[in-house]
């Protein structure tokens, strides 16, 4: 199934095809961070440490995503988009319901390591393929409901890990949660049709710079490198939130772990399935006169979404605080549809699959991989001052910073923007 549609399908088809590529975005993040949820069942099985654990959780996710990131970007910008997305899914989502049976630590170290092998292949064609499905001045709004699957991941991981972990244990949860990946693989694979490579883009060429040469051009892209730079930074506030929220609730409310999960859902979805969608719609909205407005959009999200989530952490309600955070978390994500839409609209459509690469790998590296380690230090510093609420201050400093460095990092972007459309 290779054919490549020379037009881009209007009506309803191509929605059919952002929908599919948005739910492979959401197994994404559910098969990585399903993984949480499951910690404490697995450690005890196993009879592992804490540090074994990171490695599981973390480390051995990130170490093939982050090296394959940059050559599944090249492959998407030269291959079959839609085939190779076809094959990341079921190969990731197949290595899931492998760590369902695993035996010890290598083997499910060695299942986590697939998992990460799988994604790193999948958002730099998804996204490339969206681009040329949908036209520039609504390719925010597209993006934006692509990245509704970010949102819904974490309430698949979460709230559904949590419940069939609690009925069926962590081997069924890993084998559940990976199987129904793969169907979704062959399903597009044969549904999913290839766009002709850069149809909207008025100097397409089909030829494919070497690597080096399109570093080269992605670097001296001003607007490419001001927007990754600004939505990576802004990504860690969303990292930290997510990784050391649930911390939080359990130490300041003692809330029992199974309910952890079903109030983060709530949130996730509350805040972050308007904030995406809307989020896409209102950028196209305000940049059909000018185009600077994606740019300015994200800038005042960002920094708007700052108040709500400091005072998430400040509050002494349960209630508000999940109020405030789910806020905080819409207002944050509205700027992912516009951020998606600038970094592929600035490149080439032969750069597409490398641009989103490296705007993943820098997303990663900052959020993923510094985020947390930089609470938890920041955490055991204010210890002896603040007690079990040193989590709280030590999130709201990271939050503070690149919050506000992240809405400037936009602002200068929207220098290097048209001020009128093409």
């Amino acid at each position: 199934m290779n054919r490549i549609t020379t037009a881009p399908a209007g009506g309803s088809y191509r929605y059919y095809v952002l929908t599919m590529l948005m739910l492979t975005y959401m197994f994404n993040i559910t098969d990585r961070l399903v993984m949480s949820i499951l910690i404490e069942d697995i450690k005890a099985e196993f009879t592992l440490s804490d540090t074994q654990i990171g490695l599981l959780a973390g480390t051995a996710f990130t170490i093939f995503y982050v090296l394959l990131g940059i050559p599944a970007g090249r492959l998407a910008d030269r291959t079959n988009r839609k085939n190779m997305v076809a094959v990341a899914v079921s190969l990731w989502s197949l290595m899931t319901a492998l760590c369902g049976l695993a035996v010890g630590f290598w083997t499910l170290f060695l299942a986590r390591l697939g998992v990460g092998v799988g994604e790193a292949g999948g958002n730099p064609p998804a996204i490339s393929t969206l681009t040329d499905y949908f036209r520039p001045e609504e390719l925010s709004r597209a993006m934006g409901i692509f990245s509704l699957g970010a949102a819904l991941g974490p309430v698949m991981g979460f709230v559904a890990g949590g419940l069939l972990a609690e009925a069926y244990g962590w081997r069924a949860t890993f084998i559940i949660l990976g199987l129904p990946g793969v169907l979704l693989g062959i399903l597009i694979y044969f549904t999913v049709r290839e766009p002709m490579r850069g149809i909207f883009h008025a100097k397409a060429s089909g030829e494919q710079q070497p690597f080096w040469p399109t570093m080269r051009l992605l670097w001296a892209n001003r607007l490419f490198v001001r927007v990754v730079l600004a939505n990576a930074v802004t990504i860690i506030t969303g990292y930290a939130f997510a990784i050391w929220l649930a911390p939080i609730l359990i130490r300041n409310y003692e809330i029992p772990v199974s309910q952890v999960g079903i109030y983060l859902g709530i949130v996730w979805t509350a805040g972050g399935v308007p904030g995406m969608v809307l989020g896409g719609q209102m950028a196209d909205w305000l940049a059909r006169k000018n185009p600077k407005w994606r740019a300015w959009f994200c800038a005042i999200t960002v920094i708007l979404a700052l108040p709500a989530l400091v005072l998430s952490l400040l509050v002494t309600s349960l209630p508000l605080a999940l109020a405030f955070y789910a806020l905080g978390y819409g207002l944050m994500v509205a700027a992912q549809g516009p951020s998606i839409s600038m970094i592929q609209s600035s490149v080439s459509p032969t750069e597409r699959g490398t641009a989103s690469a490296f705007a993943s790998l820098a997303a990663t590296l900052l959020g993923y991989a510094i985020a947390p380690v930089l609470v938890g230090i920041m955490s055991d510093r204010f210890a002896g001052d603040y007690g079990t609420l040193s989590l709280n201050y030590a999130v709201i400093a990271v939050a503070i910073g690149s919050l506000i460095i992240g809405s400037l990092g936009y602002l200068l972007a929207a220098r290097s923007l048209p001020a009128k459309p093409d």
